[in-house]
């Protein structure tokens, strides 16, 4: 694989350091950094992040490999419902869809209770973060570094989405199990692909449904990559 200008935060690992693959992988996403205050409201955080430009240049600056949802402990979900209740779009867009709220007052109850560890909405299937290249030698999974402020148009139509700007691509080598992993630009990428090639085919929306403890679905993995692909910055 070719990762070219890419490659200065690319690791190889050999078949011991897999089991550190794995627990990170399986590490609790609730975990919160240092700086915050367990005594206070994690949407607090979120509120700041949005409205104050300087909290949002200190958090950047001081946590850059990390997003302001995960490093307090929340969803990519919260910190959605949070930016539509700072920035509400307009009453027309609200009012595209009055049967949502009609169909709200259903009371569906489940015909079986009982406790579990895990909820459903809590289970992830591994398998659907992976996606395999057409020759079946590599594997690749996507994590996501940063995403843009953007509001999503026609977010009543779409559904909720999401801008990505920064990724983080990991590749495994099934014969040889080496694994490769590199920070791509996409945002940077497309804008230099269409400034040299006048044409760009990344679509950086992601609806929330394909992002999972911060990776996206494999459903979503070639679009993300095509850019990079089309400059040879990846070979996949």
């Amino acid at each position: 694989m070719d990762f070219k200008r890419y490659l200065g935060k690319i690791k190889n690992k050999t078949e011991e350091d897999k089991t550190e693959v794995i627990e990170e992988d399986n590490a609790d996403v609730k975990q919160t950094l240092d700086f915050v205050d367990k005594n206070k409201d994690p949407y607090d955080y979120l509120k700041r992040y949005l409205k104050e430009p300087k909290y949002k240049d200190w958090f950047n600056r001081n946590y850059p490999d990390h997003t302001i949802y995960d490093a307090v402990g929340l969803s990519i979900s919260d910190y959605l419902t949070i930016k539509r209740e700072l920035f509400p779009e307009s009453q027309t867009v609200e009012d595209e869809e009055p049967s949502k709220e009609e169909n709200s007052n259903i009371d569906f109850k489940p015909t079986v209770e009982h406790e579990t560890k895990t909820s459903f909405d809590e289970f992830i299937d591994e398998r659907i973060l992976v996606s395999r290249n057409a020759f079946g030698d590599k594997e690749m999974k996507i994590k996501i570094l940063e995403v843009s402020d953007e509001s999503a148009p026609l977010a009543s139509k779409f559904g909720d989405r999401v801008k990505l700007n920064k990724i983080i691509v990991t590749i495994k080598h099934l014969e040889s199990q080496q694994i490769e992993e590199g920070e791509f630009d996409i945002e940077a990428i497309e804008h230099e692909l269409a400034e040299k090639r006048h044409y760009t085919s990344t679509n950086r929306w992601v609806p929330v449904n394909d992002i999972k403890n911060g990776y996206v679905t494999n459903l979503r993995h070639t679009t993300l990559i095509s850019d990079a692909a089309a400059m040879d910055y990846i070979v996949f």
